[in-house]
C-alpha cells in the first residue's frame, strides 16, 4: 500500500484522480486554500509592524497537505487576489491594501509564504508528512523560509538600526512552536486516518 503512494500529498489520495472531476476537485481545493488563508491572517495579535497570525499555518499545512505544485497555485491565488486590493491579508484595510499594502513591512514575509509552500509540498511528496517528527522538521524548515525574507525586507523597509528582530521574529516564536506541533500531530494523523480507510 505504501508504494503506491510514494510522491502523493495527502490531496492525491483523496476523491478523483483523473478527468474532468480532478479539474474540479483541484479548483475546489484551491478556492477552499484561499479562504482558508484569508480567514487566518485575519487571526491576529498586534504586536508592532508584523502581527501574530494563524497564516503561517495555513501556509505550511496547505503546502504539505496540497503539494508543491496545487499549493504554489494556491498561494499565488491568494497574492493575486491581495493585490487587486480584497482585504485578505492580516493588516489591510482602506488605507493600506493591495500592492500598497504588500510592499509595507509585511512583504517579506508574503515572499516566504510561497518559498515556504513549495518547499513543504516538496517535502510532502518524500514522505515528510507521514512521521510527526519529519513533518515538525519540514515545519521548522518553512518557518525559516518565512522568516529570512520577512526580516530582510522589515531591514529594508524601517531601517537596520530599528529592532527588527524584536519586531519580526522573537513575539512570534512561541506561537510558531505550538502551530508547528499542532501541524505535526494533524498530518501524519490524516495519514493514518486515509490509511485505515483504504486498508
Amino acid at each position: 500500500m505504501e508504494t503506491t503512494w510514494n510522491n502523493k500529498v495527502l490531496s492525491d489520495v483523496l476523491g478523483a484522480n483523473e478527468g474532468v472531476a480532478l479539474r474540479i476537485k483541484q479548483a475546489v481545493l484551491v478556492v477552499a486554500g484561499i479562504a482558508l488563508l484569508a480567514v487566518a491572517a485575519k487571526i491576529k495579535v498586534a504586536v508592532g509592524p508584523v502581527p501574530i497570525t494563524m497564516g503561517t499555518f495555513a501556509v505550511l499545512t496547505i503546502g504539505a497537505a496540497y503539494g508543491a505544485r496545487l499549493g504554489l497555485v494556491t498561494i499565488l491565488g491568494y497574492m493575486i487576489i491581495g493585490a487587486f486590493g480584497f482585504d485578505v491579508f492580516a493588516s489591510s484595510s482602506a488605507e493600506a491594501f493591495g500592492l500598497i499594502y504588500m510592499m509595507g513591512g509585511t512583504g517579506g514575509y508574503l515572499v516566504g509564504y510561497v518559498l515556504a509552500t513549495l518547499a513543504l509540498g516538496a517535502l510532502a511528496q518524500r514522505g515528510w508528512d507521514r512521521s510527526v517528527v519529519w513533518m515538525a522538521l519540514a515545519m521548522l524548515i518553512g518557518n525559516v523560509l518565512i522568516y529570512l525574507p520577512g526580516l530582510a525586507w522589515l531591514g529594508q523597509v524601517y531601517g537596520w538600526d530599528k529592532p527588527i528582530l524584536a519586531w519580526g521574529l522573537t513575539p512570534f516564536l512561541a506561537g510558531d512552536a505550538i502551530k508547528l506541533a499542532l501541524a505535526a500531530l494533524i498530518l501524519p494523523a490524516a495519514w493514518k486516518l486515509v490509511g485505515r480507510a483504504r486498508g
